[in-house]
């Protein structure tokens, strides 16, 4: 029998390699600013064309390598990083497998020139599909410059399967906002097809927050900071004020390297329980300080899983120190010192002249218990002898109001032969819910959600049919959007301007709302404009119908009628009506229940 096992060539190795280590642009340039950051660098600039497929460049002013490092960095398992196993749990650099640029090499042209301090002169060396295509001496500044060009070119089918442009660059800025945020004594710049997107200066790390989120989370965030001999937790959390449900900017970093950890993200949520609505997230950046000795990044290619040796503890350590947060940072009360315009409400003061103490005038002889004294301030009121005359015209409801002939539950959507004959009167409970009498007993309906879903199917007819009524402010609202959130609302705005949206780019990340859907009047644009950013964030995929039901359920909740607004039985009865026109009357788009029905079996087992 022959052999049929074989060591796979270089090439294929490092194209299976690549599949771990570069999933998308967004990966490329992690590990080159990763690695621009453990050479020490101050000054670091990514540049990308269309979204990565055509280009990526990233300069950094590090120190550079010689002509055999610039070679020898694009071999397979090839680091400066570590010398053996034991350096592996004493980590202090982003980069340690000497992988990323081999993997970048297999699936890409790369262009790398590089220079020393002590060099007078540097080298350029081209790679194209994992091979040294030239290597030469070239003029060039101190560090190193690469650039990566079409991407993927001998790898069609992962080519094939990328995303839209806005999606590719929402995951760069998404990666590069983990990194800047690490790092904020380094000067950052990304441009994107020639237009500059960050430019942030070195500063601190607040300042660094704000750079890259906006002027809003200045007021918004809380500082973190706690030592112990276990772990050093700092940074900040942010304000139960400033919870949303969608779209919360949430970071974990350990020892300068960004993590996910659903297990440290329970305790911070544990820390606002009861400050914040179910459902809503508060924004936080939390570091870590660990012992190397203590964790394991040696876990996943991406490094973004780690493990803690002592991590029942750090829980413990970190919902205290967001708890004291809050409380130290959070709970004061406000004082308002602008009393312009305010009236004078004098200090009382019985001695003053002028002013006089409120007098209570009372009966000292009153005595509830004695019937003559009672009668005696009771005066019977006379009623009119043409009382009959206040009650014309109100006729007695009729005993036998026309109920539902069906069962709702086995009714389909859309059948409007079932209400016909229901009864014309509704009973609204606090607020909250629709009753109403059926033939199997009694029907209750959540207006909230039954008019999110009417809403829902609306704004969807609008987008397909580009129809949308706009409402035009006589002010304008403007809103302030960071660069990732920029990019994802130039990618709606087509959508956003068939259902009646009129929005302009003031620059700067700014935004006028000049329009409205005529169903919106009144709802805080701000926050609106943010969940539909968060919600086209979370479909992630390429602008298209998938991106209207996102967008139309963001609508629909924020016009929808809020609980606690009082519905007169007219509207209550073209709400019930409206609700079973819809496609689904049982459900919210979400999946949440509209409908129920309480069987008439089952009040009467109540009633016993």
């Amino acid at each position: 029998m022959s052999d049929i096992i074989q060591v796979l060539p270089d090439s294929v190795a490092n194209q299976i390699a690549a599949g771990e280590v570069i999933q998308r642009p967004a990966s490329v340039i992690k590990e080159l600013v990763e690695n621009a950051v453990d050479a020490g660098a101050d000054t670091i600039n990514v540049v990308v064309v269309d979204a990565g497929r055509t280009s990526i460049q990233v300069i950094d002013n590090g120190r550079g390598m010689s002509e055999t490092d610039a070679r020898l960095s694009f071999e397979r398992h090839a680091t400066s990083k570590i010398r053996k196993a034991d350096d592996l749990f004493a980590l202090h650099t982003m980069g340690f497998r000497g992988e990323a640029l081999a993997s970048i090499a297999a699936v890409a042209q790369v262009e790398l020139k590089t220079r020393m301090a002590d060099d007078e002169i540097g080298t350029v060396i081209h790679l194209s599909g994992g091979k040294v295509v030239s290597q030469s001496p070239v003029s060039c500044p101190v560090g190193c410059n690469f650039n990566v060009e079409n991407l993927f070119f001998n790898v069609p089918a992962r080519r094939k399967f990328l995303k839209s442009n806005t999606t590719e660059l929402n995951n760069i800025l998404q990666a590069f906002e983990r990194i800047v945020l690490v790092y904020p004594q380094i000067h950052f710049t990304l441009h994107s097809n020639g237009v500059e997107v960050f430019n942030l200066r070195s500063g601190n790390l607040r300042q660094r927050i704000v750079d890259v989120f906006g002027k809003r989370f200045n007021q918004d965030i809380l500082p973190v900071d706690v030592d112990t001999t276990v772990c050093r937790i700092s940074g900040f959390v942010g304000k139960p004020e400033s919870a949303k449900k969608k779209g919360a900017h949430q970071f974990f970093f350990v020892n300068g390297r960004y993590m996910k950890h659903p297990y440290f993200h329970k305790a911070v949520q544990n820390a606002f329980e009861r400050l914040v609505s179910v459902g809503e997230q508060v924004p936080y950046f939390i570091y870590f300080d660990v012992s190397p000795q203590n964790i394991d990044v040696n876990i996943h290619p991406t490094k973004t899983e780690i493990k803690f040796e002592e991590e029942q503890t750090i829980w413990q350590i970190l919902t205290a120190a967001v708890k004291e947060a809050v409380g130290k940072f959070n709970d004061v009360p406000a004082i308002e010192f602008d009393t312009q315009g305010k009236p004078d409400i004098p200090v009382f003061n019985p001695s003053a002249e002028g002013i006089a103490p409120p007098v209570v005038e009372y009966d000292p002889q009153y005595n509830p218990f004695n019937t003559n004294s009672r009668s005696s301030r009771q005066k019977p009121v006379a009623v009119p002898d043409s009382w009959e005359s206040l009650y014309a015209g109100i006729r007695q409801p009729s005993q036998e109001a026309p109920l539902f002939d069906e069962d709702l539950s086995s009714v389909d959507s859309g059948d409007l032969s079932v209400i016909a004959e229901k009864s014309p009167v509704h009973y609204q409970y606090k607020g909250k819910y629709i009753m109403t009498a059926v033939k199997s007993g009694l029907m209750i309906i959540d207006q909230h959600r039954a008019h999110v879903r009417i809403l829902y199917e609306d704004y969807l007819r609008q987008m397909e049919q580009r129809g949308g009524r706009s409402q035009k402010l006589l002010f304008p609202e403007v809103v302030e959007l960071s660069p990732s959130e920029t990019v994802l609302l130039e990618g709606i705005l087509s959508e956003m301007e068939n259902i009646g949206f009129d929005v302009s780019d003031l620059g700067g990340g700014s935004f006028a709302v000049n329009g409205i859907p005529a169903d919106l009047e009144g709802a805080n644009m701000s926050v609106v404009i943010h969940e539909m950013v968060a919600a086209a964030a979370e479909k992630n995929t390429p602008l298209s119908d998938d991106v209207y039901k996102p967008l139309a359920l963001c609508l629909a909740r924020n016009a929808a009628i809020p609980y606690g607004q009082v519905l007169t039985n007219e509207a209550m009865e073209n709400l019930v009506n409206t609700l079973f026109t819809c496609s689904n009357v049982n459900y919210t788009p979400d999946g949440k229940n509209v409908i129920c029905i309480l069987k008439q079996q089952e009040i009467d087992s109540l009633m016993g």
